[in-house]
């Protein structure tokens, strides 16, 4: 079996799709746009001048050129997945689509933030992590997957709490969890991500957070989070589908807390391991801090592994 994907990866998280494919036997590939540099110096200068002059990315149209050149390259495929549809022009799409049996979308943005619906009659499938989204369009619900092996802290952590994330909305209450922390005498280390974070400056009592240009690598996550004893998840505008936080504290054994209450209707929530806060965060104190990870049944630790998420997308046995 052929199988692509295709996604803007740029946390790399998308590539661990394609390596449990690769695990199970198919010949998998993975076309990431994001990846997408230009090929001289002169084609930079040009693309740049046309998002001043023109108000157009010339590279948005060359990435997704790229797509349709490796796809001739690879050939047909029994299954193509497109992560996040959006970021391809319908008149692509339809391209991509002629390389294959089954054409299925994973959407773990809401439409909200990131409109897709004239794009949906294309595929045969279309997989959304937000509950809301998938009720409403009739979308195969599920969330984001677990992609790491189980593991345990082998030394205490350094931090109470800690949290990686984009430089966003999300500041203003980072920055009030931060001022909290600080109150009840914890430990904590935060890193914002972006190219934004010049203005770092205007964000008013964000504490000790480190605002950088440059991104953890994907596998250094893992250990940044291993440093502290709680992971702090926060939801973005419009969005309340499950973040990839959910799943890397599931494999770390480490207790979160989030502002996303629909959590709560998940089998793996278990209140000792996660807070939801309430919105004045009256509920956030040391005792959180000082109880323990509590162990998850098997059966429901398995169901959110990469592995059912792969079976389930491309029915695969």
């Amino acid at each position: 079996m052929k199988i692509c994907v295709i996604s803007f990866d740029f946390w790399n998280y998308d590539a661990h799709i394609v390596e449990e494919l690769r695990r199970k036997g198919v010949d998998a590939h993975h076309i990431n746009i994001g990846a997408y540099r230009h090929g001289s110096f002169s084609a930079r200068i040009k693309n740049s001048i046309s998002k001043i002059l023109l108000k157009r990315n010339l590279k948005n149209k060359l990435r997704q050129e790229m797509i349709l050149e490796k796809l001739n390259k690879l050939g047909p495929q029994d299954q193509i997945l497109v992560i996040n549809p959006e970021l391809i022009d319908r008149e692509f799409h339809v391209q991509i689509k002629k390389f294959t049996k089954r054409y299925i979308a994973y959407l773990y943005d809401s439409l909200a933030r990131c409109p897709a619906q004239h794009l949906f009659d294309l595929f045969d499938n279309v997989f959304s992590f937000d509950k809301a989204d998938a009720a409403k369009n009739s979308f195969q619900l599920i969330t984001n997957y677990n992609y790491l092996p189980e593991l345990k802290q082998t030394q205490p952590a350094e931090y109470d709490l800690i949290y990686l994330g984009s430089f966003d909305n999300r500041i203003g209450p980072l920055a009030k969890i931060i001022a909290k922390i600080e109150e009840l005498n914890l430990s904590y280390s935060c890193v914002v991500v972006g190219k934004k974070t010049w203005t770092k400056k205007l964000v008013q009592n964000a504490g000790e957070i480190t605002f950088t240009r440059k991104r953890i690598k994907h596998n250094d996550i893992p250990r940044y989070y291993s440093e502290g004893k709680v992971l702090v998840d926060l939801m973005r505008d419009n969005q309340t589908g499950l973040s990839f936080r959910f799943f890397e504290a599931m494999a770390l054994k480490k207790k979160i807390i989030t502002n996303n209450p629909t959590v709560k209707e998940y089998d793996f929530y278990r209140p000792e391991n996660i807070l939801v806060l309430n919105d004045d965060l009256s509920n956030l104190d040391r005792s959180f801090f000082e109880s323990d990870y509590q162990e998850l049944p098997v059966d429901v630790y398995e169901k959110y592994r990469i592995k059912h998420w792969v079976e389930t997308v491309f029915e695969l046995k």
